[in-house]
């Protein structure tokens, strides 16, 4: 039941985000919406600790900052690439093994990298993912495990949580 709250609460930010609109008409149109989202969304029963991740709450406000900064680091990485003459590419196709104990942590590791520009991952299976690395410098930034020690702090205590173990509300 939390979840739903939390989704709820999450979904109708968001609106009032986007629209900037708060008429009062409008707004019961939103909060009518979002019930109604909400409702089928627990009648698919896709409301869990994947689809809907609060277990993650804080530790997540200090990875999302990190990993923009990132994000920019790498974008001017490969903008001085494409710029530079001759263009230092080396692609290639590496193997890394995330820490991560469930399913979820994997997935957001391997979409972290994709995020990261430079970097695509290209496949995943039982936790080690294959990526494309534009670069010798991104592959090797990869294969120091900065990013998956982020991620698995990110994903904290997840024991519980693992693929197999009942999933379900914490």
């Amino acid at each position: 039941m939390l979840r739903a709250f939390s989704l709820g609460f999450v979904l109708l930010v968001l609106w009032g985000l986007l629209s900037g609109l708060m008429e009062p008409f409008l707004m019961a149109l939103a909060v009518a919406s979002v019930l109604v989202v909400v409702l089928i969304s627990r009648r698919m029963d896709v409301i869990d600790h994947e689809g809907h991740p609060i277990q993650l709450g804080w530790r997540s406000i200090f990875y999302w900052p990190w990993l923009f900064w990132e994000i920019l680091k790498s974008n001017l990485l490969i903008a001085r690439v494409i710029l530079g003459q001759p263009m230092p590419i080396l692609p290639a196709v590496i193997k890394v093994k995330g820490s991560q104990k469930s399913e979820l942590g994997h997935v957001i590791y391997g979409n972290s990298i994709t995020l990261t520009p430079g970097t695509v991952t290209i496949g995943l299976e039982r936790g080690e993912l294959t990526v494309h690395a534009l670069t010798k410098g991104t592959a090797d930034d990869l294969k120091s495990g900065g990013m998956d020690r982020r991620v698995t702090a990110m994903m904290g205590d997840e024991k519980k949580y693992a693929a197999g173990a009942g999933g379900g509300e914490p």
